[in-house]
C-alpha cells in the first residue's frame, strides 16, 4: 500500500510567533487517520518569530529530532546543555525517564524555520540524552545517507527504536529509488524540491507512506531535499 500525504493538507497551526504545519495529529489538529506511522509519531514544519520560541517545557519518552532549515535556535536543558543549532546541523534528545528543555529563536532579526520530529522508543524510560552532529555534505549526500539510527554498525546517532532516518539532496532530472521491505515500512517527506512518481507531482511538505508495494524511482524536476524513514512493521 501507498499513500500519499499531501503537504496542503497538513493540519496548521499559527499562534503569531509560531506559524506550524503538522504531517500528523499534534495539538488542535486532530484526524484520526493521521496519528502516526510505525515509530513516527510528529513531523511538524515550524516557523518562529524573531525573539521568540518555546519556554522550558517537559518531555518523556520519545526521540525528538530537529533539523534546522533557515536561521539558528538555540536549545537549553535540564541535563545542562546549552547549544545553538545551524543549518546544516542535526539535534536528537532522547527524552527517556523525562527531562526539560527550551528552544528559542537564536537568530537575530530573522525567523528560524526548522523540522522537529518525534520518534517513539522501543522501550520506556532510561536515561535523558542528547545528540548534536553535522549533516552529511550535499555532494556526498545525494542518494540516502543515514543519519540517525537504532543500529550500532549505522555510526549515526543513536535512536532508541529499530528505526534509520536517512536523508538525501537529489539534484535535478537524478533519480532516487525508494526501497521497500516485506518487514519494513517506509516514510519519505519531501523537504524541499519538486519530483514526480507515477505520474503524481510531490512537492515541499507532501510524503509518501509506503507498506511493502513496490514504488516507481521518484524523478527529480529540481534540486531536492528528503528525508527516509525505514521502520519495522
Amino acid at each position: 500500500m501507498i499513500r500519499i500525504h499531501e503537504g496542503m493538507n497538513r493540519g496548521h497551526t499559527n499562534t503569531g510567533w509560531l506559524d506550524s504545519y503538522h504531517s500528523f495529529s499534534f495539538g488542535g489538529f486532530q484526524d484520526p487517520t493521521r496519528m502516526g506511522y510505525a515509530a513516527l509519531r510528529v513531523i511538524n514544519e515550524d516557523r518562529i518569530v524573531p525573539g521568540s520560541g518555546f519556554g522550558e517545557h517537559a518531555h518523556e519518552d520519545m526521540d525528538i529530532m530537529t533539523i534546522v532549515l533557515s536561521g539558528k535556535l538555540r536549545h537549553q536543558d535540564t541535563l545542562g546543555n546549552v547549544v545553538t543549532i545551524s543549518p546544516g546541523e542535526v539535534q536528537l534528545m532522547s527524552a527517556g525517564d523525562g527531562l526539560r528543555h527550551s528552544e528559542m529563536n537564536a537568530s537575530g532579526g530573522n525567523g528560524a524555520h526548522f523540522l522537529q520530529i518525534w520518534l517513539i522508543p522501543d522501550r520506556t524510560g532510561g536515561a535523558p540524552a542528547y545528540q548534536q552532529a553535522d549533516l552529511p555534505a550535499m555532494d556526498s549526500a545525494q542518494d540516502w545517507t543515514v543519519i540517525a539510527s537504532g543500529r550500532a554498525e549505522d555510526h549515526a546517532l543513536h535512536l532508541n527504536s529499530d528505526t534509520r532516518v536517512s536523508i538525501a539532496y537529489p539534484r535535478e532530472g537524478t533519480t532516487t529509488a525508494v526501497p521497500v521491505s516485506p518487514d519494513r515500512l517506509m516514510f519519505l517527506h519531501i523537504v524541499e524540491g519538486i519530483a514526480m512518481v507515477d505520474g503524481e507531482r510531490l512537492g515541499a511538505g507532501d510524503a509518501l507512506q509506503i507498506g511493502n508495494a513496490e514504488i516507481p524511482d521518484l524523478a527529480w524536476i529540481t534540486d531536492g531535499q528528503a528525508l527516509l524513514f525505514d521502520m519495522r512493521r
